[in-house]
């Protein structure tokens, strides 16, 4: 089986910065693309960024300048690091990875972590 593990939340002064993992674990033979999403208190998640195997990455526009995220193929970890927080930032982020297994190496699935609380707050 496969796990997406996120650490690194917590609560944070506006202005402040932070830095997400996400470490993936188990059975597996290739992770393509992985991103963060994040959902704050009554509403709907969203894409906050994207990167491929590769390292090419995209991000939302109300992150763009203040986020940055990247990824250790070696370590099978992706990491978003997080500048200039704002308290509308305030939210659980979750990482997502398209991900195949040693079992069948030529499916890849989608897998969800759990999400990590991150509170923008003075």
């Amino acid at each position: 089986q496969v796990q997406l593990v996120e650490s690194g939340g917590g609560v944070v002064q506006p202005g402040g910065s932070l830095r997400l993992s996400c470490a993936a674990a188990g059975s597996i033979f290739s992770i393509y693309g992985m991103g963060w999403y994040r959902q704050a208190p009554g509403k709907q998640r969203e894409l906050v960024a994207t990167i491929t195997r590769s390292g090419t990455t995209t991000y939302a526009d109300f992150v763009k300048g203040r986020f940055t995220i990247s990824r250790d193929n070696t370590k099978n970890t992706m990491y978003l690091q997080m500048n200039s927080l704002k308290p509308e930032d305030t939210a659980v982020y979750s990482c997502y990875a398209n991900i195949s297994g040693l079992i069948i190496p030529t499916r890849a699935m989608g897998y969800w972590g759990k999400g990590t609380l991150v509170t923008v707050s003075s």
